[in-house]
């Protein structure tokens, strides 16, 4: 019995259907990815803006949904609007007449900001320049990646991970507060050397899904010919 009578007209084009998403997704993955980073990215920038022209709805949508990846903490996140882009707990206590500590976290997590003082953004200045430079050290690679070897593992953690680390747990356990600079640039560095570390590798990984893939694929369509 022939592998063309063993399986079925749907079966077979069930396996080729599989195999060209695969092709597809395998050949395109970067594309795919700027896509989802960039809208990921740009969202929490709309909900300041939405706050600003009464649209209350989507924006509480997007602080909500974001607030699954955030902190959100209003003295250490970017406002738009307002009279400045960023505020410490002092600023923030004096201009809204309260006393609630830096600790309260419930408090300065749910105030979204007002007329006056603008409206945060829907996620803090650090996953900000976190993502932001994520999306355009992606970008950069997209153009660039048959020249771009992976970032060394150790320049990796000395360079990128232990900025960011030495910040955020000085200033989680109380030791000091940083501010929106250190913030940016500890979250730059992540961020970028990040996608210089592991995009090479699942570009290579990709490559080699879209290379067996493909192969296969061929093989399918000489073994199981359609009959017209």
């Amino acid at each position: 019995m022939t592998a063309q009578a063993q399986v079925s007209p749907r079966t077979r084009n069930l396996v080729r259907t599989i195999d060209r998403a695969v092709v597809g997704l395998a050949k395109h993955w970067l594309l795919y990815a700027n896509i989802f980073l960039f809208v990921f990215m740009s969202l929490p920038f709309l909900a300041p803006v939405l706050l600003e022209y009464g649209y209350e709805a989507p924006a509480r949508a997007l602080y909500s949904a974001y607030s699954l990846t955030c902190h959100q903490l209003a003295y250490r996140t970017w406002f738009f609007f307002g009279a400045q882009p960023s505020y410490t707990v002092a600023q923030l206590q004096e201009f809204l007449g309260v006393n609630n500590p830096a600790s309260d976290v419930f408090f300065w997590r749910a105030f979204v900001g007002n007329a006056q003082l603008g409206y945060k953004m829907a996620y803090c200045e650090r996953n900000t320049a976190i993502y932001s430079s994520v999306f355009v050290a992606a970008f950069v690679y997209a153009r660039l990646r048959r020249r771009i070897r992976p970032l060394n593992w150790r320049w990796y953690l000395i360079v990128c991970v232990a900025p960011i680390a030495l910040d955020g747990f000085t200033q989680l356990f109380g030791f000091r507060e940083s501010d929106a600079l250190l913030r940016t640039i500890t979250g730059t560095l992540f961020g970028a050397g990040s996608v210089w570390l592991i995009f090479p590798y699942v570009q290579e990984a990709m490559q080699d899904m879209f290379e067996q893939t493909s192969r296969q694929l061929q093989r399918l369509d000489r073994t199981f010919s359609i009959d017209e």
